[in-house]
């Protein structure tokens, strides 16, 4: 009562201030300026106590007879109604809980910083979590809901907004109610925003959750069952052969056939070769390149990445091509010129490790061609060691591999004793020559 009576008297003290003009519903402060005041301030308390029975009364005065007072009414009208479902598990509060949504769209859907778009996202996001259990067709609603809140809003996207999306879309393709089609344009689409919003944030903790949330995405596509090389094939093989002069569907299977790794199918090739025809550029020679190699016909795949190399312009991938290169040249013994594309690729990508992986790989190959003693064979492990310190030093996402392989090599290094008779002891600077031409450090085993 005491808490009644303070707010009470701080409202009819404050009435006073009001002008006395004309107040209609859609004014700020509604019919009634200081019944407005008077239960904005009563349900919000009860909020702060978390008694949403109580607050109702107050909550609803302020919901009717003030809609234009502030957004507080929405953003506390959630947490009510959230709160009411919990307690009483009666639809009526989902209804309503749709209803202040709606009308937070229309008295504030021009927020800068929460537009209509951001709202739907929220009220789509309440309608499947309340409905996915049970109601195949308020699914369908809130998937629509969340798909127009995403056009919306784009980049701005929340993530929750497109995990709910994604998963929507699973359960609507299991239930037969969407084609399977558009959840892989779903994923496609989703995929593409998260790199982009990854690769424009700073924060790394932010960098983190996005990455988490595009793992979430990707793993609900897996579940859906559309994700698999046959059933790909199936869902767009007839399309493709209706429309093989169709750059925007051609590059659209290319890429999820290429992210399911479906490379070595008959439609993989078939639409890689159209649109080598089509638009015979640098995505196009690097997509036969991968059909190639995947059926280990490596000097066909050797023709097209060299193209593809030629073509592009992209910096990153132009370096995936020129490892790809290196590691098909490592396969097929030529290992000065493996070596020659790891160095191209490592210098367009920054802070790289592979290269310098697949580099330490060409010294250990040759060990046994270089020199003319057992010594000089072994000499080739210090700088093929040196390689893989290089890429665990500057790559955290190959230090496993390279510590590996550091620890496998380093026990062919010579021995102190055999090294003796050469004059060569621990620390002492070293030429290996060849095409390898490195200066390393020796470094002797007991």
């Amino acid at each position: 009562m005491k808490t009644r009576f303070t707010i009470a008297t701080v409202v009819l003290l404050l009435s006073s201030m009001f002008t006395l003009k004309a107040q209609t519903l859609e004014s700020k402060y509604g019919l009634d300026s200081a019944q407005t005041v008077l239960n904005a301030s009563l349900y919000v308390e009860m909020v702060k106590q978390k008694n949403y029975e109580e607050a109702l009364k107050g909550w609803r005065y302020v919901y009717n007879n003030a809609p234009a007072f502030q957004k507080t009414t929405y953003i506390k009208g959630v947490t009510i109604m959230r709160g009411m479902l919990r307690k009483t598990k009666n639809p009526k509060y989902l209804d309503t809980l749709m209803m202040v949504y709606d009308q937070r769209i229309k008295y504030f859907g021009k927020d800068r910083k929460y537009p209509e778009g951001w709202i739907l996202g929220r009220k789509g996001g309440d309608m499947f979590t309340y409905n996915k259990k049970s109601n195949i067709a308020a699914m369908k609603e809130a998937y629509s809901i969340l798909k127009k809140s995403i056009e919306m809003q784009q980049l701005e996207s929340e993530a929750t907004v497109i995990n709910n999306t994604m998963e929507a879309s699973g359960v609507l393709v299991k239930a037969g109610e969407i084609e399977p089609e558009e959840v892989i344009d779903n994923y496609l689409l989703f995929m593409d925003m998260a790199k982009k919003q990854i690769d424009a944030e700073t924060s790394e903790k932010t960098k983190e959750n996005l990455e988490n949330a595009r793992k979430n995405v990707e793993q609900i596509f897996f579940n859906a069952g559309v994700a698999d090389c046959e059933t790909l094939s199936n869902i767009f093989t007839a399309k493709f052969e209706a429309h093989k002069d169709d750059m925007v569907l051609i590059n659209k299977i290319l890429r999820m056939l290429n992210r399911q790794e479906c490379e070595d199918g008959a439609l993989y090739a078939m639409v890689a070769e159209r649109k080598y025809e089509l638009e015979p550029n640098a995505d196009a020679a690097h997509n036969l390149a991968k059909m190639f190699i995947k059926k280990k016909e490596f000097g066909k795949s050797k023709d097209y990445l060299e193209q593809a190399i030629e073509l592009e312009e992209d910096a990153e991938i132009k370096a995936d091509l020129h490892y790809k290169l290196a590691s098909i040249q490592f396969l097929q013994g030529q290992l000065s010129a493996s070596k020659s594309n790891a160095l191209k690729a490592a210098g367009l990508k920054q802070n790289w490790g592979l290269p310098y992986i697949l580099i330490g790989k060409t010294y250990a190959s040759y060990s046994q061609k270089y020199g003319s003693s057992d010594l000089d064979h072994k000499k080739v492990f210090w700088v093929a060691v040196d390689k893989f310190k290089k890429a665990k030093a500057i790559d955290p996402e190959c230090a496993a591999d390279a510590q590996k392989l550091i620890s496998d090599y380093s026990r062919h290094f010579p021995g102190k004793e055999e090294a003796f008779f050469e004059g060569i002891k621990n620390g002492d600077v070293v030429k290996i020559g060849d095409w390898i031409n490195e200066t390393t450090k020796a470094r002797l085993n007991e």
